[in-house]
């Protein structure tokens, strides 16, 4: 069954698109509005985004090492559920491999994420660099938690509990259930794209804009080859870089903003 037919369970579009509210709602839907606000709240606190910080990672439980990491562990499980979800509704609905999971093409999906990883990553952070210097963006502060033995795991995992939960809903489950609602494939584009730079709202406007583009590509790129696992390798490599990169080298490229 191909992107943009009837399921084979008969589903009607208003059925679908109830559905794809319901899942955006209890997965990255609730990021974007509260990014909105966050956002709103930020601009309204008289003092230039520039001089904000925005943490990613943060502690969560300052002092007592094991409880935050208990703490990390069931955010970053939970966080993942929303993609499972998307998956189990997709193969409820005859979508029995949207995400061209079923053929192994290793070198395919690890090329090509190590590709869009360079191509995103460096353009990325000088558009956020930019966007800084010009009060239009937040500081942004990719770990703020303590150095212990779970520190680089953490955030390892943290990375790709975003990337699949980002690619697989944002993406695979939208691109696929747009499709069948008979959107086109520009709108479906745009509409995940900034959906995706929606909930990075809370960084500031470098953040949206970067994501926003991020976007456009990483759904082009599934609309071509039907692969989600090259944008989920990419996003993987492109949070570790940033999470790690801050943990090891935070105050000694002070050029960067890091």
């Amino acid at each position: 069954m191909t992107p943009g037919t009837p399921s084979s369970t008969g589903e009607s579009r208003r059925a679908v698109a109830a559905e794809l509210i319901l899942v955006l709602s209890v997965s990255l839907g609730y990021s974007a509005a509260w990014s909105v606000v966050d956002l709103i709240g930020k601009m309204a606190a008289g003092v230039a985004l520039s001089a904000q910080s925005t943490s990613l990672n943060p502690e969560a439980a300052a002092g007592r090492p094991g409880l935050d990491l208990a703490f990390q562990l069931v955010r970053i499980v939970f966080g993942a559920a929303p993609a499972f979800l998307a998956l189990y509704l997709l193969r409820r609905a005859g979508r029995l491999d949207p995400m061209g999971w079923r053929a192994r093409r290793i070198r395919f999906d690890i090329g090509w994420g190590l590709g869009l990883a360079a191509g995103i990553g460096a353009p990325g952070l000088a558009l956020y660099e930019a966007s800084r210097a010009i009060g239009l963006n937040t500081t942004v502060v990719p770990e703020a938690l303590p150095m212990a033995w779970w520190t680089v795991p953490v955030l390892l995992l943290s990375a790709a509990q975003n990337a699949f939960l980002e690619e697989v809903v944002v993406v695979g489950y939208l691109m696929d259930r747009l499709a069948e609602i008979s959107w086109t494939l520009p709108v479906a584009v745009a509409a995940s794209a900034l959906f995706r730079g929606s909930y990075h709202l809370y960084q500031g406007f470098g953040g949206f804009l970067g994501n926003v583009v991020m976007g456009v590509v990483f759904s082009l790129f599934f609309a071509r080859f039907k692969r989600v696992t090259p944008l989920i390798v990419a996003h993987t490599i492109l949070d570790a870089a940033a999470f790690l990169g801050y943990l090891f080298l935070h105050g000694r490229l002070a050029g960067l903003g890091i």
